[in-house]
């Protein structure tokens, strides 16, 4: 019994884990919304990055799959002489593409603020 106890402990674990850490300079690339318009800014190039949604049976949770990929995204952007990355659409059994631009001295169309009842203002995630 125990030795089914033990690997479904460290595997559950595991499956916490975010293993992807931020490079230097990935900090200050942003990360613009899936269709965005960034015609102002100039495209640098593309990106494909992948982790693993899976560990053996056990499917990862999509919201760290998604941090993860967009993580190794921005980690790469510098070396592209990038500072925006944007997914070019969904990640698909743990992997991404995402296109890179230089928006610097660029102003990207900006995203509408709505006003909320008790005056906060909220910004939309997807259009």
């Amino acid at each position: 019994m125990r030795l089914l106890i033990l690997p479904a402990a460290l595997l559950a674990t595991l499956a916490g884990c975010t293993w992807v850490k931020m490079a230097p300079g990935a900090s200050e690339v942003r990360v613009a919304a899936f269709g965005q318009d960034l015609s102002a800014c100039e495209r640098r190039g593309e990106v494909s990055v992948s982790v693993r949604n899976r560990l053996g049976p056990y499917e990862r949770n999509d919201i760290r799959v998604r941090d993860e990929l967009e993580t190794l995204a921005r980690n790469e952007a510098p070396g592209l002489g990038a500072d925006t990355v944007q997914p070019k659409g969904e990640p698909d059994d743990g992997e991404q593409r995402f296109l890179a631009f230089r928006c610097r001295g660029a102003a990207p169309a900006a995203r509408p603020a709505t006003a909320g009842e008790d005056g906060a203002q909220t910004y939309p995630i997807e259009d």
